[in-house]
């Protein structure tokens, strides 16, 4: 597999664009599209909270009703379209439609074919006076994947993207992606739209079931304030433009469907960690290894509690190697816990063994975590379980930049 730096254009037959149509106050780029050029499959996952905003519902319905297929996501951001009610569904429905008259038509997208996303501030509703006229002006290309992402971004610093690609009967297989996420960031999906694509081709149940396994190991794994959005969107296309001739689609049965699970893995991983890594107001990029676990999902608890923990954020944002704030954010994450067993390492740097404290340098392991990258291990000594949770520290600058988000 060779992974590079790509948006979900890398992959063939995908056409992105991005635009402004002034939902945005600042003038930046808020409104953006997908598609892909041919019929696609189509899989995607999103939000648990009880308050789903309107388009996870128009995603929802798209899935359900399409039976697995679609061809475009159409997004803005600005705007979150959440708690609008009956009202905001129609909106959503409203976008569908401007894509299909608009960028869509050449290609002869229906409007029950398009997905839509949206994120920015929440109860109030849409522009639509501003955002469908945007939708249908929008210009999308092969090489405009660049507007797609900035039109996503909200508090975002940096764009974020990744790619990889794998060989299938001699043809060159990719999957591509783009993100935004950087606020709001909790397990089970995050403040965040995630659109990837591929140019393979993929039956829709094996499609589901290959990018649940990989949202749960990268943007389930995530955790920047333990806050979960009413938006949070990853959308999966798969239109089989560098398939190879006659070969039957990936159903889970085939040997390639390995080189492609790691591939799609690996794009939802490095997404997944940008947004860890572009947390509001972050100076600091926190990875937790837990092993030893009971299980997988005990394993998933600890690393989450621990990355989510406000105390060891703080502690990283100070250097500060107090491992009392990662056993009790292990001890209360609901993952099966014997304190005498607990092993921490900070860095490079064992400070407790066998639930007790070792004697060790403070100021080495201080000076690991001084650093722009901070890594914690523990390991639970009760089975195999493994798992890995990232995060970031905890700054003034966060609360700044939440204390005065809608004025």
């Amino acid at each position: 597999m060779e992974t590079f730096d790509g948006d979900i254009t890398a992959a063939r037959g995908f056409l992105a664009g991005g635009d402004r149509c002034g939902l945005k106050a600042s003038g930046r780029k808020d409104v953006g599209a997908v598609l892909s050029e041919r019929p696609a499959t189509a899989a995607g996952t999103f939000t648990t909270n009880k308050v789903k905003a309107a388009p996870v519902l128009v995603c929802q319905e798209v899935l359900g009703a399409a039976g697995g297929r679609a061809r475009a996501i159409v997004f803005n951001s600005g705007n979150a379209n959440a708690m609008t009610g009956a009202p905001g569904v129609a909106d959503a429905h409203r976008m569908q439609a401007a894509f299909a008259e608009g960028p869509g038509a050449a290609s002869g997208v229906r409007p029950g074919e398009v997905f839509v996303a949206s994120t920015g501030v929440i109860g109030v509703p849409l522009d639509m006076e501003k955002l469908a006229p945007g939708i249908r002006a929008l210009s999308l290309g092969p090489d405009q994947g660049g507007e797609a992402v900035e039109a996503m971004m909200t508090t975002d610093t940096v764009p974020k993207t990744a790619a990889a690609r794998f060989a299938v009967e001699g043809a060159t297989v990719t999957v591509a992606g783009m993100a935004k996420g950087a606020a709001m960031i909790a397990p089970h999906m995050a403040t965040m739209l995630a659109f990837v694509g591929t140019d393979a081709a993929v039956e829709a149940g094996y499609l589901q079931s290959a990018l649940r396994a990989a949202v749960e190991d990268s943007f389930n794994m995530i955790v920047v304030d333990g806050d979960m959005s009413t938006n949070d969107t990853t959308l999966l296309l798969a239109n089989g433009a560098a398939w190879p001739d006659g070969a039957a689609p990936l159903d889970g049965s085939q040997p390639a469907c390995a080189a492609f699970e790691a591939a799609l893995r690996h794009v939802c991983l490095r997404l997944a960690q940008a947004m860890a890594r572009d947390g509001e107001g972050a100076t600091k990029f926190v990875e937790v290894r837990v092993a030893g676990a009971a299980s997988v999902e005990d394993a998933r608890l600890a690393a989450r509690s621990i990355a989510g923990s406000n105390l060891l954020k703080a502690a990283v944002l100070g250097a500060d190697p107090n491992w009392g704030r990662i056993a009790c954010a292990a001890g209360y994450s609901g993952a099966a816990l014997d304190p005498a067993r607990l092993d921490v390492t900070s860095g490079d740097v064992r400070v407790v063994r066998a639930g007790l404290a070792l004697p060790y340098d403070q100021e080495a392991a201080a000076a690991e975590m001084r650093g722009p990258e901070v890594r914690f291990g523990v390991d639970l000594n009760l089975g195999a379980g493994a798992a890995t949770a990232w995060g970031c520290d905890l700054t003034p600058e966060y609360v700044r930049l939440n204390s005065d988000y809608t004025t």
